[in-house]
């Protein structure tokens, strides 16, 4: 079970780049990184689903209502990104948002609620429809609500 808590002490992604970027948001408190080239990003904290291990990474997001969304892109990749896998494993997430801090609950959008958010999700970075093009799955959409 990931919590706020976790954030400083997860192990990074995978990614060098996405790695850094992680580090950099987390060492600023949030004044770095949350905001580049008009996207917004949040860092989200999940728990290994084989490891046990508190994971994160840095992550574009919107929002609807108190929600923070996510979409499990993976670059339009044909199976979905780990940090996704480990969220159905246990929904339980850490989650840093600027500055704010909290521990929150994930789940995959319902139908009706992709439906609206999809487009929402385009527009703030048009690169995920081309992701979509590129794949025969469906492209998970995620909602974080705060637990805290």
């Amino acid at each position: 079970m990931a919590t706020a808590a976790d954030l400083d002490r997860a192990t990074d992604s995978q990614w060098d780049w996405v790695a850094e970027q992680t580090r950099t948001y987390l060492t600023s408190g949030g004044s770095e990184g949350h905001e580049a080239n008009g996207l917004r990003m949040l860092v989200l904290v999940a728990t290994g689903r084989t490891s046990g291990q508190p994971r994160r990474t840095c992550l574009i997001y919107g929002t609807s209502g108190n929600d923070f969304v996510l979409v499990a892109s993976k670059g339009g990749a044909d199976e979905d990104p780990d940090w996704f896998k480990n969220l159905e494993a246990d929904p339980s997430v850490g989650v840093q948002v600027g500055t704010r801090r909290f521990t929150g609950r994930a789940r995959l959008a319902s139908p009706a609620e992709r439906e609206a958010l999809w487009p929402q999700m385009v527009r703030i970075f048009p690169l995920y429809g081309d992701y979509a093009d590129k794949t025969d799955r469906q492209i998970p959409v995620v909602l974080l609500t705060p637990q805290d």
